[in-house]
């Protein structure tokens, strides 16, 4: 594949993320774009609104004529979620068209570039955007393709005047090892994705492998508890070669001092609240320093970063309510959340709101969810979100809820869930999980205002 050469881009699953991503991507090429997705959701409605066709429906005879012939001018993208069974997947397939893999496609982008990678099971998507608002916001400039929507920049693809280029690594389904990055930071290797690996031995040695295919005389960051051999370590908790210390609540805004062998950075205010983002910042602080961008620019552009959607988002805030929004679906994610939440909020009750996600890592980290979602004053448990999976006998919502102690939990429907909130109105409601449980997010905004 020749990036040069294209002027037609399809992709199927054009919704996701990722996906949506290299769309806005070849679109500011100047190429055609369309695609295939089976769910319409505000940000296919955006995709529209710029110009990119989507259509919503499976079927061949809703494909453009100018993609029917496989040439050297159309590429074919696909996401690993989109089931083999697909009659759009297959018409491209039976037509001769060579269909690359989002991560394939990234991998040629950023091929070229002065690439920073940035993995981990969880905090990478934050890690990334936080990394390109540095670099954007200090004049060094980047492009970049994030994992969530950047809310400094509504968007989840920046373009820069460089030859910097910022990616969000992907785990699943082995996608990173499309990338040897310049600069690469992992974040956790936590087990998941089990349904692809199979073990966390598996999952690791996938982590090592990536961490190896840095290019020669680039630079490896990694938290500091992982297993990995060499490189800068970083942590917001014990010793480490760059560190947070200090850590403190002023304001409700979390501050800390950067500690580093040559460099220290004191009273950075962190955008976004966390334990779990001040370490996150740790990581960004130093890839940025390592590209000679002053600490005051670094400490500037942290205050200024406003976090990404679903990710510790705040959708309400006022004295009587505090409602917060994310995308944790991974017992130590959903701890992050919680313990940060719990952190800021000390005196009041908190209720919260999870939708499980995959019938595979609701089995297999029963355990470690029902221990999590204990810290809460009050559960409401959703039903599992199934996304690419089956249902798997004996797997449901319940194996969570039997395992936790809490007295104050029930499992409801998502409609039950926000009739419930406008008769309690909780001081402090947070809403977690990977599924559809945006969808809900205005109803219980709605819900919590309601007089």
């Amino acid at each position: 594949m020749t990036l040069e050469n294209i002027k037609r881009v399809y992709l199927i699953g054009i919704g996701g993320i990722g996906m949506s991503g290299l769309a806005r991507y070849f679109a500011h090429l100047g190429c055609i774009v369309c695609g295939y997705d089976k769910t319409l959701t505000d940000l296919t409605d955006q995709l529209h609104n710029e110009g990119i066709r989507v259509i919503f429906e499976d079927r061949e005879d809703w494909i453009p004529m100018s993609f029917q012939t496989p040439d050297e001018c159309t590429l074919i993208i696909y996401t690993p979620a989109i089931p083999r069974d697909s009659v759009i997947f297959n018409f491209f397939k039976n037509r001769g068209f060579e269909l690359y893999k989002r991560s394939q496609v990234l991998g040629v982008i950023s091929k070229s570039k002065f690439t920073i990678a940035v993995a981990g099971t969880h905090g990478k998507t934050t890690t990334s955007c936080m990394i390109a608002h540095i670099l954007k916001d200090s004049g060094k400039d980047c492009s970049a393709f994030l994992g969530g929507i950047s809310t400094n920049y509504n968007t989840n693809v920046l373009f820069g005047k460089n030859n910097i280029v910022v990616v969000e690594a992907d785990e699943y389904d082995r996608s990173f090892l499309t990338l040897y990055p310049d600069i690469a930071v992992v974040t956790s290797m936590d087990a998941d994705h089990l349904d692809i690996y199979g073990d966390h031995s598996h999952l690791t040695d996938s982590f090592r492998q990536f961490a190896s295919q840095i290019k020669a005389g680039g630079t490896l960051i990694f938290q500091e508890d992982l297993p990995l051999m060499s490189g800068i370590t970083y942590s917001a908790h014990g010793p480490a070669d760059v560190k947070a210390q200090d850590i403190r609540v002023a304001d409700g805004s979390f501050l800390f001092d950067f500690k580093g062998p040559d460099v220290t950075i004191k009273n950075i205010r962190l955008g976004i609240p966390g334990l779990h983002n001040v370490e996150n910042a740790t990581a960004a602080i130093e890839v940025a320093l390592l590209l000679d961008i002053e600490p005051g620019l670094i400490k500037k552009a942290l205050e200024s970063f406003k976090g990404v959607k679903r990710r510790f988002e705040y959708i309400l805030k006022t004295k009587e309510h505090i409602y917060i929004d994310d995308y944790a679906h991974h017992p130590e994610e959903l701890r992050a959340a919680i313990t940060s939440v719990k952190k800021l909020y000390p005196n009041r009750k908190l209720t919260t709101i999870f939708q499980p996600h995959l019938y595979t890592r609701t089995r297999d980290f029963a355990d470690g969810f029902a221990e999590v979602l204990d810290m809460s004053d009050e559960l409401i448990m959703l039903d599992i979100y199934p996304a690419r999976e089956l249902p798997i006998d004996g797997v449901s919502a319940d194996i969570i809820l039997d395992k936790m102690k809490l007295w104050n939990k029930r499992k409801c429907g998502k409609q039950e869930a926000v009739e419930l909130m406008y008769l309690e109105k909780p001081e402090l409601l947070l809403t977690v999980g990977a599924g559809d449980i945006d969808q809900l997010v205005q109803p219980l905004k709605n819900a919590l205002e309601h007089v």
